[in-house]
C-alpha cells in the first residue's frame, strides 16, 4: 500500500488538500503537526474544526493536555500504530503535517543532523546580552540551561537556535541521538509493513505564500485568538510551559501581559510566522525523492 506523506510552509493548504485527497481515496489522516495533539490549542494551531474535517477521522490531534509531554518519539511510536490500525480497518493513512522534525524522524530515523546554522536567528540572538540569553535558554530548555554557563554565549546561542529552528530542545536532540537512532530508524526505501511512503511536498512563490499567512494571522484574530490564550492561562496552563511558548501563544503572552500593543503583536506575529514558513522549507529541502507542487496541480497528481 503507498502511503502519501503531504507537507509543506504554514498557510500553503496542506489540511484542505489531505481531507480531499481522503475522501475520493478511502483514507484517514495522521496528523504530524507537534502543537495541534494539544487540547484546547485550536485557533493558534490552525487545527481543523470538526465541520472542516468533513467527516475525515483525524489522528494525534486533541490527545495532550498543554501541559503534558509530547516528543518525537511519541509521535513516531503513535503515528506508526495509528498507521496498522487505519489499514486494518481497510482504509488508506495520510500522513500530512508542517513539523519537519517530525516527518525526518519518521521517514529517516533519528540519526540526522540537528540542524545547520540559521544565520538570521545567530544575528538576531547576538545582539542580547548573556544574563538575557541565559534566562531564555532557561524557559525554552532548563535541561541545556543546567550544563551551560552563564557566560557561555556560544552555547547559549546555540541551543536556543536549534529550539528556534526546530521548535525542540537541544537536549531532547541531542537525547535522541545516542538513545534511539535504532529504535525506530526504518529500512531503505521507506517500505514500512507492507507500504511504501510517497512523499508529496506543497509550495507557492513566495509572494503569495506570505499573503496568506498574514491573512491566516488576520484570521486567527477575528476568529479569537486573544480569547484561547486568556482562557488556556485562566486554566492555570503557565506561559512558561513548552506548548505555551509556541508560535502565536507566546505573541499573545506579550499582549495580553502589557508588553505589546495589539499592532506590535499583529505584526510580530506576522513576521515570525513568515520565518517560521522559510525554516519548514529548509527541513523539507533535505527529504529526498520529493515529488512538488503548487496546493492546486497537487490533487490530481496525487490520485492519477
Amino acid at each position: 500500500m503507498t502511503v502519501p506523506v503531504i507537507f509543506g510552509p504554514t498557510a500553503v493548504g496542506k489540511t484542505q488538500l489531505a481531507i480531499e485527497l481522503a475522501q475520493k481515496i478511502n483514507g484517514e489522516i495522521i496528523s504530524a503537526d507537534s502543537m495541534q495533539v494539544y487540547r484546547g490549542m485550536d485557533i493558534g494551531t490552525a487545527k481543523p474544526t470538526l465541520a472542516e474535517r468533513q467527516g475525515i477521522p483525524h489522528h494525534l490531534i486533541d490527545i495532550r493536555n498543554p501541559d503534558e509531554e509530547w516528543t518525537v518519539s511519541n509521535f513516531v511510536r503513535e503515528s506508526q500504530n495509528s498507521k496498522v490500525k487505519i489499514q486494518n480497518n481497510g482504509k488508506i493513512p495520510i500522513i500530512v503535517g508542517g513539523t519537519g522534525l517530525y516527518l525526518w524522524s519518521l521517514l529517516e530515523g533519528f540519526a540526522f543532523p540537528i540542524t545547520p546554522a540559521d544565520k538570521e536567528v545567530r544575528a538576531r540572538l547576538e545582539k542580547l546580552p548573556p544574563p538575557t540569553l541565559y534566562s531564555l535558554l532557561s524557559k525554552t530548555d532548563p535541561a541545556a540551561a543546567a550544563k551551560i554557563h552563564v557566560n557561555d554565549k556560544k552555547r547559549i546561542i546555540r541551543a536556543l537556535e536549534v529550539f528556534e529552528v526546530t521548535g525542540k530542545p537541544i537536549s531532547e536532540l541531542q537525547k535522541l541521538r545516542l538513545e534511539e537512532p535504532r529504535q525506530f530508524s526504518l529500512p531503505a526505501g521507506r517500505q514500512v509493513a507492507g507500504s511504501e511512503y510517497v512523499l508529496i511536498g506543497l509550495n507557492l512563490p513566495r509572494e503569495e505564500l506570505y499573503a496568506r499567512i498574514n491573512a491566516r494571522v488576520d484570521s486567527m484574530l477575528a476568529k479569537g485568538l486573544i480569547d484561547e490564550v486568556k482562557g488556556l492561562l485562566e486554566k492555570g496552563y503557565t506561559k512558561d510551559l513548552r506548548s505555551m511558548q509556541a508560535l502565536g501563544y507566546k505573541e499573545t503572552i506579550e499582549y495580553i501581559e502589557g508588553r505589546w500593543t495589539l499592532e506590535l503583536m499583529t505584526e510580530e506575529l506576522r513576521k515570525r510566522t513568515r520565518n517560521f514558513a522559510r525554516r519548514q522549507l529548509t527541513w523539507f529541502r533535505r527529504f529526498k525523492d520529493v515529488k512538488w507542487f503548487s496546493p492546486e496541480e497537487a490533487l490530481k497528481a496525487l490520485i492519477r
